[in-house]
């Protein structure tokens, strides 16, 4: 096969998962922004709750990752995407539903049927890894990651707009959205050309899972993904609450809106360029970069409660979430096989979504026990955590590298 058309193939493909990429987060910003306002809506003035259907596309997202996996190893690829999507078109009619009912309960059963498309989305990354080149896996990676901030405008717009737009009833057109929106992705999906895993690959179980998440890299890759995106989501899916709720300073709906628009700016912009800073500066400076950027965001917050606040820490959260998210994506395709992906992928979001799902329901109760002030608090531990993980990482590469310098000139 010609270079040119390899890398034709490539583009094609890349084209494909960022679209579906795309479309999966408009649907995934339209819920954080039309769920929290839907629970409030519903549970009146006990907020202990409020975050719960967020926690549960969380939670939908976790039991979705190892299914997502396994059926993708068996499947295929594409296969795999499309039936997570239909899945996901079917929970938002159900949440749809629930809206129009006033039904909490069922309200929450739906976004967790919807939640467990993402088991499936969250691999559109791995999946354009595995079709590049060795030179193009980064900016592959990066490219389909940084197109979710279509959603940044798609998703809070489309949730305004459809408020009312379908039916009378608050929100109930933003969940009619949100399942085209996954159920365009599933047709969208089958345009995709990833090959299929070969017999060998198939029949080959590869190194035991245990071995292969003791090794370094694998565990600051987790590290990195999963203590970011806590941060990133205990502090993002509080703040629509506290601008709705906050009696010191009164916020609207456009500024709340405004608010989530520049926050999932900042989480994917930065990806059209994540990319190329990884191959220049390594992969360990740029995820210590965005612990460093974490940190910076929750101080703006401590700082005050006005728009500019919100909007300077949100912003700050995302593009720190990008560096440390996209870092430990980078890190856990060096770790595997092509037969040894589907175990090692699907544990490593098995563990990133679960720790979201916990995180996410123990910020709703922070934010009621204690305040705004204090969900900032509880996440300095977390980002101090990412800085000396990373920094061991360096030096055991280093040593590695010594290691191996030195037996070549033995040699």
């Amino acid at each position: 096969m010609s270079e040119s058309h390899n890398s034709t193939h490539n583009v094609k493909n890349v084209v494909v998962l960022a679209i579906c990429q795309a479309l999966f987060f408009s649907g995934r910003t339209l819920t954080f922004f039309a769920a929290a306002l839907v629970a409030i809506s519903m549970l009146g003035d006990n907020l202990t709750f409020a975050t719960a259907p967020v926690t549960m596309m969380l939670v939908g997202t976790s039991a979705g990752t190892l299914p997502a996996a396994f059926l993708m190893r068996a499947w295929g690829r594409k296969w795999g995407f499309a039936f997570g999507a239909s899945i996901g078109a079917i929970g938002a009619l159900i949440a749809a539903q629930a809206v129009a009912m006033d039904n909490f309960t069922l309200f929450n059963i739906g976004i967790l049927i919807s939640g467990f498309y993402g088991g499936f989305a969250q691999q559109y990354r791995f999946a354009a890894a595995e079709v590049a080149p060795d030179h193009l896996k980064e900016k592959n990676v990066s490219i389909v990651i940084a197109m979710s901030v279509i959603g940044a405008f798609i998703g809070p717009e489309t949730a305004v707009l459809a408020k009312n737009w379908v039916s009378d009833v608050p929100f109930q057109g933003a969940f009619w959205v949100l399942a085209a929106f996954n159920g365009l992705a599933g047709i969208i999906i089958l345009f995709v050309k990833i090959p299929r895993l070969t017999k060998q690959e198939y029949e080959d179980t590869g190194r035991p899972l245990t071995t292969i998440m003791a090794s370094p890299t694998f565990i600051v890759a987790l590290i990195a993904a999963l203590f970011g995106y806590v941060v990133m989501n205990f502090l993002m899916v509080v703040t629509p609450i506290t601008m709705d709720t906050i009696e010191t300073v009164v916020f609207t709906h456009e500024n709340i809106k405004l608010v989530i628009q520049w926050h999932v700016v900042g989480m994917f912009l930065p990806g059209f360029i994540t990319g190329h800073l990884i191959k220049k500066f390594g992969v360990v400076r740029i995820i210590i970069t965005g612990a460093a950027i974490l940190l910076s965001s929750v101080l703006v917050a401590l700082h005050g409660v006005t728009l500019h606040h919100f909007l300077a820490s949100l912003a700050l959260l995302g593009v720190g979430w990008n560096f440390t998210f996209t870092g430990g994506t980078i890190l856990i395709t060096e770790v595997h096989s092509p037969a040894e992906r589907a175990k090692v992928q699907g544990t490593n979001d098995f563990l990133i979504f679960t720790g979201l799902a916990i995180s996410s329901l123990m910020a709703g109760s922070v934010y009621h026990f204690f305040g705004w002030d204090w969900v900032n608090y509880a996440m300095l531990p977390v980002i101090l955590t990412i800085l000396p993980t990373a920094l061991w990482l360096r030096s055991v590469r280093r040593k590695e590298q010594a290691l191996a310098k030195a037996a070549l000139q033995k040699a």
